[in-house]
């Protein structure tokens, strides 16, 4: 298990990640923005770095979307649920998310490769497109993690209506 330091820089990483990258997008965006109406010139690199960084953005997040416990969900039935059956119902939506989240990771992680062995490379900056494309299996990957906290949490947990039973 992590402790201290490690832990804390754990605790907060794609918070970490998600802010930075969007100060860094920000700025980005003002730049070509006063490059575009201060200065007549347009720079196709700014915005095509910021449309990237934005599909960072994303996969990070739902990854601390995870961590956070605020991904959209319906919990009609699990509301109508208590005790065990209301725990083994959210554990089994857990265990598919994380086999869905796994599928994902596996899946991007090998068209990423096949786009960085097919040397593809964006159309401004001239960059690898792998490293667009490696948004989706580093984010799934991440929550895969953060299902997996979030799993053992759950059966770690005993609620007092669930020991009463």
């Amino acid at each position: 298990m992590v402790t201290g330091l490690g832990k804390k820089i754990w605790d907060h990483f794609e918070e970490h990640l998600l802010v930075w990258s969007l100060m860094f997008s920000v700025a980005l965006v003002f730049f070509q923005i006063v490059m575009r109406y201060v200065f007549n010139h347009s720079l196709s690199w700014t915005e095509e770095l910021a449309r990237y960084l934005f599909v960072w953005q994303v996969w990070l997040g739902a990854s601390f979307a995870v961590k956070k416990r605020a991904h959209l969900k319906i919990t009609m039935l699990l509301d109508s649920l208590h005790g065990l059956p209301k725990k083994v119902l959210y554990l089994t939506s857990l265990l598919v998310w994380l086999g869905i989240s796994f599928f994902l990771t596996y899946s991007g992680g090998k068209l990423t490769l096949l786009i960085l062995q097919q040397g593809q490379v964006s159309p401004a900056m001239r960059m690898p497109m792998a490293f667009a494309y490696a948004s989706v299996p580093v984010g799934c990957l991440l929550m895969c993690v953060r299902l997996v906290e979030q799993i053992i949490m759950e059966i770690r947990t005993q609620k007092p209506e669930e020991e009463a039973e």
